[in-house]
């Protein structure tokens, strides 16, 4: 037998063949298509590339692409971004504000003078290499007079615009009272053994420790930048960060601590930093 001779491949893509569609019942012939081999690649090659293209702007530009397995979102990662940010912005406020709460409890527990607080946040915001110390008498009386005045009206304007009510943190005999020139920035109340000592106002406790010279303690920060603190207490009822309502029991007063003379407690209310006189609000007797 003879083998049949093979075709040129440009031969055999350019044959014609032809698709027809018959009913089925009838064999009555509905379509009828002419068709080469190279057309029949040429369209599924256009098809499949047309899939490609469709599904690839689908990927990258519509939502779909968030289903895809392992691939980050451009929002998540934005939103990771900014939490990122906030994260460390909230971290610098909270390092700022632990450090004026160490501050000014090591001047309430007597760690160190209110003076020396002072000079530290002037050294921490000017170049002091740059500053004139020079002062003449007059000057230097004005200044003093100021600072006393403003020091003992410190809550004045806020308690002017708003009512803010002070309540006593306990009742008793008033033993010691507030003066400012002996550094007693408090008022001692004599009082029992374990009676209750209560809030003077909402706030937050942010210390609630033992000191060796005031015993148990307990700090609390109220609005308009003031803080009370209850000292020589026999044992605290609350914990540093907890929130509480002006009358509730804080702790129980005792006679605490190497420089208390006797079961008392010994109030003190501050101000943006500054000590004032707690009986020019509260009435303890």
């Amino acid at each position: 037998m003879e083998e049949k001779e093979k075709k040129p491949l440009k031969e055999r893509l350019l044959n014609k063949y032809r698709l027809v569609v018959l009913n089925e019942e009838t064999y009555e012939e509905r379509l009828s298509y002419k068709l080469n081999k190279l057309n029949v690649f040429l369209l599924s090659a256009f098809i499949a590339i047309f899939i490609i293209i469709t599904t690839i702007c689908l990927i990258a530009f519509t939502s779909i692409k968030e289903y895809i397995p392992g691939y980050d979102s451009t929002l998540l990662r934005t939103t990771a971004a900014q939490n990122i940010e906030r994260l460390d912005s909230l971290s610098y406020v909270i390092e700022k504000n632990q450090e004026f709460i160490n501050s000014i409890g090591a001047v309430i527990l007597g760690e160190t003078t209110e003076s020396q607080l002072n000079n530290e946040r002037v050294i921490n915001r000017l170049d002091i290499s740059a500053l004139d110390f020079k002062t003449n008498l007059e000057d230097s009386l004005l200044r003093e007079i100021v600072q006393k005045e403003d020091r003992f009206n410190a809550l004045k304007p806020a308690f002017s615009k708003i009512k803010f009510v002070l309540f006593s943190p306990i009742y008793g005999e008033v033993t010691s009272r507030f003066d400012y020139g002996k550094k007693h920035f408090g008022t001692d109340i004599a009082a029992p053994t374990n009676t209750p000592v209560k809030a003077t106002a909402d706030g937050v406790v942010f210390f609630a420790e033992w000191a060796i010279e005031t015993g148990h303690v307990i700090m609390v920060e109220h609005s308009f930048g003031m803080i009370s603190v209850y000292k020589h207490n026999s044992s605290g009822l609350v914990f540093q960060g907890e929130l509480v309502k002006a009358g509730q029991v804080l702790a129980l007063s005792g006679n605490t601590g190497e420089l208390t003379t006797g079961p008392h407690l010994h109030f003190e209310l501050w101000n943006d930093g500054n000590p004032i006189n707690p009986e020019d609000y509260i009435s303890f007797e």
